[in-house]
């Protein structure tokens, strides 16, 4: 693990948008394999104190090691970002000077076969990003009926062809569980129209219902919801919040966050357009290319 390489997306836009110098107290909510964080803490040195969180133990182990050079001022918290008002309690941490929040899922975790987030390799429907939870895909795909897999297929995936899936999905599995990936990946393609494979898929056809059964097995959309809320609380003025986020659902509760926030006089935008990858970056990582981030400041 401690050899593994990751492109943090919009690193020098992120460090930019943070506002970093020597001394801040700043929170990694979603540490993965420490690339971001790698870069932050050379930025608020001396004095400073970086918070690394994480739901996923395998990745925040590798940070962990990839940052140990600075463990003196790195603290590694196992544990979801929606808490992130009884983590700063338990540290004792009042105020923060800053929060970054890069919420998508890493190619240490897709590339794992062992942890079913892709539907290129063979692997268990698993797709949590904290293997202590109960909840797995497996569970969801085997145990809700067809209109509530048609439901999560559509609110957290927006995917067109909810019902006609949810439908194939019903249908396999009444013969046998349905426990693979690549088998919830044949199914729903079989389930796609074929006159639609080319036209409207410019992505693999299962790429929606992998998204919304991720989203939903890790509650990802109530948990940001919460910790953008709760965490303002925890921001000394002109502390900055940076989201980066990779489909609309989640850049839509960003945006209106802010915008909450900032009608309660509580937060200032600071990019009322979310900033983009650059050409260049995108080159370099492909997977960026669906990125957005958004900053706001504490008033």
């Amino acid at each position: 693990m401690e050899n593994i390489t990751h492109i943090p997306v919009m690193l020098k836009e992120v460090l930019h948008y943070l506002n970093l110098s020597a001394g801040k107290i700043i929170v990694d909510a979603t540490v993965g394999v420490g690339g971001h964080s790698l870069a932050i803490i050379e930025k608020i040195l001396p004095n400073g104190r970086l918070i690394c969180i994480d739901r996923d133990e395998e990745s925040l182990s590798v940070a962990q090691t990839r940052l140990s050079g600075f463990s003196g001022s790195c603290e590694f918290v196992h544990g979801n970002f929606m808490d992130i008002s009884t983590i700063l309690n338990q540290m004792n941490i009042r105020k923060i000077d800053g929060i970054l929040f890069d919420l998508g899922v890493s190619r240490f975790q897709l590339e794992n076969p062992q942890r079913g987030f892709s539907f290129q390799t063979e692997g268990p429907l698993d797709m949590r990003m904290d293997r202590t939870s109960y909840i797995s895909a497996y569970d969801l795909v085997n145990n809700l009926n067809q209109e509530e897999l048609s439901a999560l297929l559509w609110n957290f995936g927006q995917e067109r062809w909810h019902n006609r899936i949810a439908s194939f999905l019903v249908k396999e599995r009444q013969s046998h569980p349905i426990t693979t990936t690549l088998e919830l990946s044949d199914i729903v393609f079989k389930a796609i129209p074929p006159r639609y494979k080319n036209r409207y898929y410019r992505i693999h056809p299962a790429t929606k219902t992998f998204q919304a059964m991720r989203i939903a097995v890790n509650r990802e959309l109530e948990a940001l919801q919460i910790a953008l809320k709760d965490v303002i609380d925890y921001l000394n003025p002109n502390a900055r919040i940076c989201v980066i986020s990779f489909h609309s659902l989640e850049d839509r509760i960003v945006k209106f966050s802010f915008r909450e926030s900032c009608s309660k006089g509580k937060l200032k935008i600071i990019t009322p357009k979310p900033i983009v990858c650059m050409r260049s970056e995108i080159k370099i990582n492909p997977s960026s290319r669906s990125a957005k981030l958004r900053v706001a400041e504490r008033i």
